[in-house]
């Protein structure tokens, strides 16, 4: 028997990874889009705040249990910014590209050396919108910020984060091994293991 669980996102690479990992479990993922959940304003001051409310809302529409994510970018040298606003770091309209360059521009008199960063991945999940309780993860991808593009794979701002231990940019590295290495990768199997020890009521 599966139990429902509603993914508050329109991303359909995190559906399919979510899949994959959640089905072994008895979860039977699906998008918000199929319970008509609109965007949620991401009104939080934290990762976890903004997660919270994508789930709640996904689970108060849909009736089920929901999971939400939400990531970012922390660099030490501009005080932990973009943070939660990764994604609109160059405002609208919202493109990689842009926030890559802007990124670029802040850093622009920081040497080598001082551009430590991190990606952050918080992981919510909620049994019901009222939960008291929800199930959460946090976890994150240490490495610094070069001073020019390398790599053609990933997004976001892959192609500026480097991973020392690798000798490569993010958007340098095969798929497979990001997706060992990367916050979201962590933060999934984290996932996986809490759901392991505590199932979701069915």
């Amino acid at each position: 028997m599966t139990t429902p669980l509603v993914l508050a996102s329109g991303n359909a690479g995190k559906l399919r990874e979510l899949e994959q990992l959640l089905s072994p479990l008895g979860l039977a993922v699906r998008p918000q889009s199929a319970f008509e959940v609109p965007e949620v304003d991401e009104t939080g001051l934290t990762f976890v705040e903004n997660a919270l409310l994508k789930a709640r809302e996904a689970a108060r529409i849909s009736g089920l249990p929901a999971l939400a994510d939400d990531s970012g970018l922390a660099v030490d040298a501009l005080q932990g910014r973009p943070g939660i606003h990764s994604a609109r770091f160059a405002g609208e309209p919202r493109s990689d590209e842009r926030n890559n360059a802007r990124l670029l521009s802040a850093l622009a008199d920081v040497p080598e050396g001082q551009r430590t960063a991190r990606y952050w991945c918080v992981l919510v999940l909620l049994q019901h919108a009222e939960d008291p309780v929800p199930l959460i993860v946090q976890r994150s991808w240490e490495g610094e910020i070069l001073t020019r593009p390398r790599g053609d794979g990933g997004f976001g701002y892959d192609p500026l984060f480097w991973v020392p231990e690798q000798g490569q940019s993010a958007a340098e590295l095969s798929a497979e091994l990001k997706n060992r290495l990367s916050h979201r990768g962590q933060a999934l199997r984290a996932l996986v293991a809490k759901l392991e020890a505590r199932p979701l009521s069915s």
